[in-house]
């Protein structure tokens, strides 16, 4: 008689090929994503300082700036517009963004090692690789979010609280996107604010009250822009077509100013500023790992951003020019959407010329992947040969 006994559930660690046993895979699972997200988000002096500086800070000045504005509008401008806007995003958040990233990077890539939890996460028999991995959506789940909370109230204060007139070359209530007959038409009407604050190369002549200099004199006042010392009185058909003759010439550089950014330069410059606090992070994390602590690469990118990309941004260096331009921060700089003022460079040299090294967009994106990819691999490479 042969007797079939019921069969019994062997657990999946004792799986003879551990076949249903993921622990090994270099995959991160959703749940460590989540644990290394909440290790994170529980560093309360960190998290702090990611809030005040990517919402905070913008916050406040423009809170300010709506303040100053709504209490003495004649003595300050509205708090928003395109000049707020450029000077914003291309001065502050840009280059504090990759600052705080980075400090979060680093943070994650040695918490482990400065909390003593390292060996704790070997002996789970996690994969080392998959536990580096884990570290990456976890932190750009913390600073995306932040940086687009920040970015979207900057737009929303520049976009709403724009002024209602451009303020060109000091020419105040001047229309903005106007066509080149319509601007010239405007100059015809408006002589003087043309010949008394546009720039040109022709010197005049003008009674001292058309550019409200006090009361007028029987010689005028010479208002010279040029090289040319001296010029004759204008008649007021003269006035009107130099002032005509000046719009046209600078139609090139009036259509580069708005009123407030247009929705394809907010949606390019988010995505740009993005892309250099994913840049910040990920690098931090390597180098943290890659070191196994924190303050010394926090300082070593503080170095990078603030003082070495400018430098080698702007100089050429005989002989090290392609060294120059492996630099991330001058690629992220090269794909800066047009409009913004130029990184690193002051808002470009004149006429609007970058002072930056030139670079190819293909050689900009080549090595923004390369020091994705390699930080990557380093700080992968040292977690897992690191002794537990």
């Amino acid at each position: 008689m042969t007797s079939v006994s019921a069969p019994t559930s062997t657990p999946l660690a004792a799986s003879p090929h551990g076949s249903r046993d993921s622990r090994g895979s270099w995959i991160p699972t959703p749940a460590m994503i989540s644990t290394r997200f909440m290790e994170l988000r529980r560093r309360r002096g960190l998290m702090i300082a990611l809030v005040v500086v990517n919402v905070g800070i913008p916050t406040v000045f423009l809170l300010v700036r709506l303040l100053a504005h709504a209490i003495a509008p004649r003595s300050y401008g509205p708090a928003g517009g395109y000049d707020i806007y450029t000077g914003i995003v291309a001065g502050l958040m840009y280059v504090f963004g990759f600052i705080i990233a980075a400090t979060l990077g680093c943070t994650a890539g040695s918490v482990d090692l400065t909390e003593g939890m390292f060996r704790h996460l070997v002996v789970t028999g996690r994969s080392r690789l998959a536990l580096y991995l884990a570290r990456i959506p976890a932190g750009l789940a913390i600073v995306v979010p932040l940086v687009a909370i920040g970015f979207t109230v900057v737009c929303a204060v520049c976009v709403l609280a724009a002024p209602k007139t451009l303020n060109y070359d000091g020419a105040n209530n001047v229309p903005a996107g106007l066509s080149l007959s319509g601007l010239e038409t405007w100059a015809g009407d408006h002589p003087n604010q043309v010949l008394c604050n546009f720039d040109y190369n022709q010197p005049i002549s003008l009674n001292p009250t058309a550019c409200g200099n006090g009361p007028g004199g029987p010689g005028g006042v010479s208002i010279i822009k040029g090289p040319v010392p001296s010029a004759a009185q204008l008649s007021p058909a003269a006035a009107k077509a130099l002032a005509v003759k000046i719009a046209a010439s600078d139609y090139a550089n009036y259509k580069t100013h708005f009123l407030y950014p247009s929705d394809s330069l907010m949606v390019k410059s988010g995505l740009w500023i993005e892309l250099e606090a994913t840049v910040g992070f990920i690098v931090g994390l390597g180098l943290a790992s890659l070191m196994g602590q924190r303050t010394v690469p926090v300082i070593l990118l503080i170095v990078l951003e603030l003082i070495l990309t400018p430098i080698l941004s702007m100089h050429r260096i005989p002989h090290l020019s392609n060294l120059q331009r492996s630099i991330v921060g001058l690629a992220t700089a090269h794909l800066e959407p047009g409009g913004l003022p130029v990184a690193f460079s002051g808002g470009g040299g004149p006429g609007g010329h970058s002072f930056l090294l030139p670079e190819s967009t293909t050689v900009a994106v080549s090595v923004i992947v390369a020091w994705l990819v390699v930080w990557t691999a380093l700080g992968a490479w040292r977690m897992m040969t690191r002794d537990a």
